[in-house]
């Protein structure tokens, strides 16, 4: 019995793939989601879960606010089933400003997909992006979009990719022109091709098997000479980039490139395709005290995301849990390791963007939605006993900051309850000033206060105003010498606030404040991240 327990689990791990997709913004990374879950059969049209007469908007963009702006600012998480596999994707956020939610989103995934321009070539937030990935070894595939549209030759843009984010290419599709002349890709990786036609949909039967690139049946289908281009092409391909390494791949050491559009549905059927044969399938996940594999029979997980009014009707809070290893079960009482206590979850779900649907049992890999009175945090575990603490889930220090009024007195309980919300999802931190109270929030990026403040008055009906505090740093502190402590908030106070857990933060003004407060307490360690 036990057997084949434990080979109905393997069955189950080796069909989920489990990726995010990276950009920086308006490379079409949402729209390439959206195109993945037409194929994948999970939504019917395009923008179709949220759509009005007026103006469609990505599946995956729920939140009212990115449809005002256009912009993804929250991860958003989709599962579909596609050639017998159960793919879960992660878009993210491309924004910089909302870089840390997608770092910690990073932390969930097992493969990446990147996105990129043909007309900007490699921008700096994709940069900062893959900087993450490759410090994981992530395996990474690269998406070149746009090809409809004039952009950079082919070739140049391969050499932009290794030279500004360190990758060893290996094209798997060629573009047969761009813009204009744009005729189709050439799938490399299956030796067919695919003329371009603008309509958006893509099917089988469009395909054309061609094992042999010399042969005259070539011409007819694109010209004379777009088909001596072609040729002249892949022969250079052959000569200078290294056959598809399978291994190399999984290990993080190469990156095969697709060429598409995904605005018209085209080339995303031959990555998608390639992806769901040689994307890896959940991998070991690094934990405190051991390395957790999927293949374990006892049940892990951990928090990486957690969202709020997801659906502003019932004032849900969701807590966002990655599958490590055994299997997760609906009404089964699991240990929370940071609480040290037992909890069972009745409606646990899983995502088709805001949709959501109950499910019984979920395996390493996925991402289950747990509905949260307040429980979790940010990297918390859950196990079936074991104390497990797992690693690599960064929290950073704000850069911005400002003070939070409340600019409705009437609703003061209503802003104070959705502040509190807000700040349990990561986005931002809150802090209290030990002198007077007042309260100021802070941020990697200015963006987060215009979404705060909208999320405030849609979902919460709370209005509140900002005043700029100039600040440099907020710094955690610690010390051994309880007496040490005690000084510093004696001789620093208005310098001294308390994060949402309680713990002492130090406000330096600049830098030459934090240094002359560092050197004057000698004994105080000044912390940049509350994860110390």
């Amino acid at each position: 019995m036990q057997a084949i327990l434990g080979m109905s689990l393997q069955s189950e791990i080796d069909k989920r793939k489990t990726f995010g997709i990276i950009s920086h913004p308006d490379a079409g990374k949402t729209t390439l989601t959206e195109k993945l879950l037409l194929f994948g059969g999970a939504i019917q049209s395009a923008g179709a879960v949220k759509s009005n007469k007026i103006k469609k908007h990505a599946t995956s963009d729920f939140m009212e606010i990115e449809k005002q702006r256009g912009i993804s600012v929250a991860t958003s998480v989709m599962a579909f089933e596609y050639r017998d596999k159960q793919i879960n994707i992660l878009d993210t956020p491309g924004h910089k400003d909302f870089a840390e939610d997608t770092y910690r989103t990073l932390t969930a995934v097992d493969s990446a997909i990147v996105v990129i321009d043909v007309a900007k070539g490699v921008e700096e937030q994709t940069e900062n992006l893959v900087k993450v990935c490759r410090t994981r070894k992530t395996p990474m595939i690269v998406f070149i979009n746009k090809m409809d549209r004039e952009g950079k030759d082919g070739f140049d843009l391969l050499d932009e990719v290794e030279g500004k984010l360190g990758m060893h290419v290996c094209p798997l599709s060629w573009p047969i022109g761009m813009g204009q002349r744009f005729q189709g890709v050439y799938n490399i990786y299956s030796n067919n091709l695919r003329l371009f036609s603008a309509h958006g949909k893509q099917s089988d039967n469009e395909t054309i098997e061609i094992s042999n690139l010399n042969d005259d049946s070539l011409e007819n289908l694109i010209g004379k000479p777009a088909a001596n281009v072609l040729r002249e092409e892949i022969n250079t391909i052959k000569q200078v980039y290294p056959d598809f390494d399978q291994d190399a791949y999984a290990k993080g050491d190469m990156n095969p490139v697709f060429f598409g559009s995904a605005i018209n549905n085209f080339g995303v059927k031959e990555m998608l395709d390639c992806f769901v044969e040689i994307a890896p399938p959940p991998l070991a996940r690094e934990a405190e005290e051991r390395i957790v594999r999927p293949s374990e029979e006892s049940f892990t997980g951990f928090v990486f995301k957690i969202h709020a009014n997801m659906d502003p009707k019932h004032r849900d809070r969701i807590a966002f849990l990655r599958i490590c290893s055994g299997t997760f079960q609906r009404n089964t009482n699991y240990y929370h390791v940071r609480q040290d206590k037992k909890m069972k979850f009745s409606n646990p779900t899983m995502f088709m963007a805001s949709k959501k649907n109950i499910i019984d049992d979920a395996f390493p890999g996925d991402i289950v939605g747990l509905y949260d009175s307040g429980n979790f945090k940010i990297g918390d575990s859950l196990t079936e006993g074991e104390i497990i603490h797992f690693k690599g889930i960064p929290s950073f220090s704000p850069e911005q900051f400002r003070f939070i009024n409340n600019a409705d007195p009437m609703k003061s309980k209503q802003l104070n309850k959705g502040v509190k919300q807000l700040m349990e999802e990561g986005v931002a931190q809150l802090f209290t000033k030990l002198d007077n109270n007042r309260k100021i929030i802070g941020t990697v990026g200015a963006l987060q206060f215009e979404v705060i403040q909208y999320r405030l008055e849609h979902e919460y009906q709370a209005k509140c105003e900002y005043e700029n505090m100039p600040m440099h740093k907020a710094c955690w502190l610690s010390s051994d010498n309880p007496k040490a402590i005690e000084e510093i908030k004696s001789r620093r106070k208005n310098n001294l606030a308390l994060d949402k857990d309680g713990k002492l933060v130090y406000l330096a003004e600049s830098a030459w404040t934090l240094k002359m407060a560092e050197e004057n307490h000698p004994e105080v360690t000044f912390h940049t991240s509350s994860e110390f």
